[in-house]
This record gives structure tokens, C-alpha cells and sequence, in this order.
């Protein structure tokens, strides 16, 4: 049988969705067909993507390695029918969380002054690689180590490690603040993008509780709310501000690497080198 485009957009339907009911009112189709649909991709396949035996579908091991390559492959053919592409083909930027820090700003205002030509887009992806793996972005700023096969990394700088707290906490009549000042605290931890884990801590040494999050937003909010504390780098309070919330200095914590993150071998966009060395002039200004 020949595998089309539907294959794919049904079993990412069904992955993001959890549920085929769910999934076929997205795709408004009925839920028998789309569970043939489901059938014929794995058959096709010759692997099990989808996990039936609950009431809530779940991604088997091949399910979860196939989503990233089905959302890269769907990615490639928007943008090769995308109209606009024809005459303008943007540069997309990716990150999780904070970008670029205090110079996001300056790095799309100097990019908009030396490539008029070429829209730099900066897209905020919830995921480990800012949609880079998954064909959403054309390049993506990520911190921390990027061990995802095939792709090229180029190390912009070290971001010094923070401690977000409560704005009236005790913590935050402190000019300084060490690991061990936290462990008192619920921890939030972004599970999804974050570079915080308590492994940060040394061991025999650590917070006894977590509150785990999905994004930045859910992230400040916790923090806010006074249930938790949080660990981040430098580059988070030239980005995102709270009243309810204070920044201050992790004495003992190591640095965290800034890259950005492209795929390896031929780029998707031909301007990925040019924001390269734009960055890395920025940072060097800086």
C-alpha cells in the first residue's frame, strides 16, 4: 500500500490527542477510519507505534522515535508548498526558553538591518530541541549538552547559574544564594526543556521535593505562587520579569553552555551560517 500524507497526520493526531476519539474529531474523520489508518501505517512499518491496551492511548518505543521523524516530514512539505516561500523564505529560530537572553532584542534588530531580505523568526517550541528535530525551526538556541545525532552545534558562551525565589521569601533579602540555601524548598523543574535536575545538588545533599512543569510559563507561576523555587542562567531575567518573583546569584552552581544547534550536512536554510556569525559577533560585543 503507498503511504500518504494522512498516514502521517493521523498517528500525529493520535500522538498528541491520547485518544483516537479525540483524535478523529480533530481530524474530522470517524474513529473507525482512522483507526485503519493507524493500521495501515504500522503494517507499513512493520512496528507497533501506538500502545492500545489502556483506555489512554500511549506511544510504544518505536512510536515515540517515528513522531519526530513524521512531524519533520509533514514540516518539509508545509514549507515546500507554502506559497510565500516561493519569493521570501524565512529563517526560523527556535528556542525553549529565553533565546538569547539580553541580546534577543539586539540580535533581530542588527539581523533586520544587515539581511532586510531574509525575516528572522523567533519561535518559542516546548520541546528538547526547540523543534529543531522535528523540522519546526531551521536552527535553535539550546542550552545545555546536545547529544541528539546529527546535528552540528556551534558554543556561543556560559551562562552563570540563578536562583528564582519568591519576592517575599527570606531567600530574597539575600544579595547571594548557595545550592543549600534552596533544599529547604520545593524545587519547580521544567521536564520537558529545562537543564535543572536535581542532580545539581550533591548527592545525600538534596531538595526532598519537586514540582515538575512543562514550560517556562507554569515554571514563573509556581514560583510566583510561593510553592517552589527554581534554578535558571543568566540570561532568563533579561527575558522574562515578575513582580511576585527575585533573581538572585548562585555562588556554587556551574555555568551552563549556550549553543545554537542546526542539522548536520546540507542546512535548510542557506542564511544559517550568517546568523551564526552574527551571534557570535554579538556575544563578543557584549
Amino acid at each position: 500500500m503507498t503511504m500518504e500524507l494522512r498516514h502521517l497526520r493521523a498517528f500525529l493526531a493520535i500522538a498528541e490527542e491520547g485518544t483516537i476519539t479525540r483524535a478523529a474529531a480533530r481530524l474530522h474523520i470517524g474513529q473507525p477510519a482512522l483507526s485503519r489508518t493507524l493500521r495501515q501505517l504500522e503494517t507499513h512499518l512493520g512496528v507497533r507505534l501506538v500502545d492500545r491496551s489502556t483506555h489512554h492511548l500511549e506511544l510504544t518505543p518505536a512510536g515515540h522515535r517515528f513522531r519526530d521523524r513524521a512531524a519533520a516530514a509533514l514540516a518539509a512539505v508545509d514549507t515546500a508548498l507554502d506559497p510565500g516561500a516561493l519569493t521570501t523564505m524565512p529563517l526560523r529560530l527556535g528556542h525553549p526558553w529565553a533565546a538569547l537572553g539580553g541580546l534577543t532584542v539586539p540580535l533581530l534588530r542588527r539581523w533586520d538591518e544587515e539581511h532586510p531580505d531574509v525575516p528572522l523568526q523567533l519561535r518559542r517550541v516546548d520541546d528538547r530541541t526547540a523543534g529543531l528535530t522535528q523540522g519546526k525551526v531551521d536552527v535553535a538556541l539550546l542550552r545545555g549538552a546536545v547529544t541528539v545525532p546529527g546535528l552540528a552545534t556551534e558554543l556561543l558562551l556560559q551562562e552563570g547559574r540563578i536562583a528564582v525565589v519568591p519576592a517575599d521569601s527570606d531567600l530574597a533579602a539575600h544579595d547571594t544564594l548557595t545550592l543549600a540555601d534552596l533544599t529547604a524548598w520545593p524545587i519547580a523543574l521544567n521536564t520537558v526543556a529545562g537543564t535543572t535536575t536535581l542532580d545539581l545538588w550533591p548527592a545525600g545533599a538534596r531538595p526532598t521535593a519537586t514540582i515538575e512543569v512543562t514550560n517556562t510559563d507554569e515554571w514563573l507561576t509556581a514560583i510566583a505562587a510561593g510553592r517552589a523555587v527554581g534554578v535558571t542562567t543568566t540570561a532568563t531575567p533579561g527575558v522574562h520579569t515578575h513582580p511576585a518573583i527575585a533573581f538572585r546569584p548562585l555562588t556554587d552552581a556551574p555555568a551552563v553552555p549556550l549553543l545554537l544547534a542546526w542539522h548536520r550536512g546540507t542546512p535548510t536554510h542557506p542564511a544559517i551560517r550568517d546568523l551564526v556569525r552574527l551571534a557570535r559577533r554579538l556575544v563578543s560585543e557584549a
